[in-house]
């Protein structure tokens, strides 16, 4: 049960960061058709928070600063990242009928929102 609250917290966390995110990028924000913004939002959230939980794997193989990682692997334009960031890009046009444009824009937003993810959940 503690693993349950655990897991729903910080997927709660992630989908605030995304809706922040959102509202504080008003061409972002403004490109989502009306009615399907929280739908896309938790698309985005539940994304990424599998990621994090199921972290794809990388030719390091290192363990540690698994946050740190997947933002890595998000910019460093590498095939793993590519994919992730074209599984999130394909479902969003798939599911909700979102322009490349649009769907580009939060791609790349990615890497900045396991970041504030990152710096949320490890104050220094």
């Amino acid at each position: 049960m503690r693993k349950l609250l655990k897991f729903k917290a910080m997927f709660d966390q992630i989908l605030q960061l995304v809706k922040d995110h959102f509202n504080s990028n008003p061409e972002l924000s403004g490109a989502i058709p009306a009615g399907q913004e929280d739908d896309i939002h938790n698309e985005i959230a539940n994304h990424i928070h599998n990621n994090i939980q199921n972290p794809p794997a990388t030719e390091s193989g290192s363990g540690g600063g698994l946050l740190s990682s997947l933002e890595s692997t998000l910019t460093s334009g590498s095939p793993i990242g590519s994919a992730i960031e074209g599984g999130l890009v394909g479902t969003l046009a798939n599911k909700f009928g979102l322009s490349p444009a649009i769907t580009g824009a939060i791609a790349a937003a990615l890497p900045v929102l396991i970041n504030k993810y990152a710096n949320k959940s490890n104050p220094s």
